[in-house]
């Protein structure tokens, strides 16, 4: 046991917390930064995502899906679990193949783990054939 009581277990635990912490809210802002950048542009053409499908934007990191006929919807491609890519969506369903996690292309909710967080949504618009972020 340490000074404190708790022992070095404990100690461990709580900075490795304190550490995810940290590394989560550095994802955060970085992301807030990306969706600055791409504010009011094109991210992607209406034609290129199909219903109940989607497209995987590698450079910027953004994935687009139309879970329903008319409805964009836009996400970071980045897994809420361990920060690896996720792949296009498919049949409603963004899935990480890192770890197996999977997100409601509507929603982007964790549907199955080990994610637990939704993926960080962007606002998008149609404008024209284009989809645009907000």
């Amino acid at each position: 046991m340490l000074e404190n009581g708790l022992g070095r277990r404990e100690m461990l635990g709580a900075a490795g917390v304190a550490a995810c912490g940290l590394a989560l809210a550095g994802c955060g802002t970085g992301d807030a930064k990306a969706q600055q950048s791409i504010k009011g542009k094109v991210i992607a053409k209406t034609a290129d995502v199909p219903v109940g499908g989607g497209k995987l934007i590698e450079d910027l990191k953004i994935v687009v899906a139309q879970p329903t006929q008319g409805v964009y919807k836009a996400y970071s491609a980045i897994c809420t679990h361990k920060g690896c890519a996720v792949s296009t969506p498919k049949d409603n369903v963004i899935r990480c193949a890192c770890h197996g996690s999977e997100f409601a292309a509507d929603s982007g909710t964790a549907t199955k783990g080990p994610a637990t967080a939704p993926l960080i949504a962007f606002h998008v618009k149609v404008e024209g054939d284009g989809i645009v972020v907000v």
